[in-house]
């Protein structure tokens, strides 16, 4: 395991000083080996621990190239190992977005555009006063998304991604045991776009604060 650790080491120094860029295809494998002083087997594993974490792209019959190293494409691995936590930690995963997404609210009221605005309305407007929960949460999902990316930032949208898996449970749990969930969702998404549209950054951070901060406080009852 050393071995291989040292390995990763090795091909991410090469990638870190610019020795290979984002697109660059690796040399061979038997050239590669030699020239970082390293075993075949030992570069074959971390180049394969690499492509997992989309770091290198393994082109069957065509090589291995570094990928573009996009945020988006490498947090992706963050939506992995979300996906295995613990229920005792859903209020952990809810106070990261807490702190990151009204922030992210708020900076998107300085980018986002007119039409975006609209195109949010009109999913909202389609979902009606009764949607079911399935529904409710598949537009919730879509709503904060589409605002996140118009924040400019594609670091914190792609972590805010990766922190939807534990709380889309939650925002589910919620929907089938709270009278009001329904409503006050929608209330709240309604405040977020008003606020949005009044380019008010400080009372969309606000209503997004209040929006996730309820399905928090919820959820910390039932525990």
């Amino acid at each position: 395991m050393a071995v291989t650790d040292e390995a990763i080491e090795k091909i991410k120094g090469m990638i870190v000083s610019g020795a290979l860029r984002p697109g660059d295809r690796l040399p061979k494998e038997s050239e590669l080996a030699a020239d970082l002083g390293l075993s075949r087997n030992s570069l074959r594993e971390a180049v394969r621990a690499l492509s997992l974490i989309r770091i290198l792209d393994v082109r069957q019959g065509d090589g291995t190239y570094v990928t573009s190293l996009d945020p988006q494409l490498l947090l992706e691995a963050l939506s992995f190992v979300v996906d295995f936590h613990r229920d005792d930690t859903v209020l952990e995963f809810l106070a990261v977005r807490r702190i990151l997404e009204p922030a992210a609210t708020a900076m998107a009221s300085a980018h986002i555009t007119e039409a975006e605005l609209d195109t949010l309305t009109q999913q909202l407007d389609a979902l009606g006063a009764s949607p079911s929960v399935e529904e409710l949460v598949a537009c919730d999902l879509e709503f904060h998304r589409g605002i996140v990316q118009s924040s400019g930032n594609s670091v914190l949208c792609s972590l805010l991604d990766g922190l939807s898996g534990p709380t889309t449970r939650a925002r589910v749990w919620r929907g089938l045991t709270q009278e009001d969930a329904v409503s006050r969702t929608l209330h709240e998404h309604r405040a977020i776009l008003t606020a949005l549209r009044d380019r008010d950054a400080e009372a969309a951070r606000a209503w997004a604060t209040v929006h996730i901060a309820s399905v928090e406080q919820w959820l910390r009852s039932t525990l």
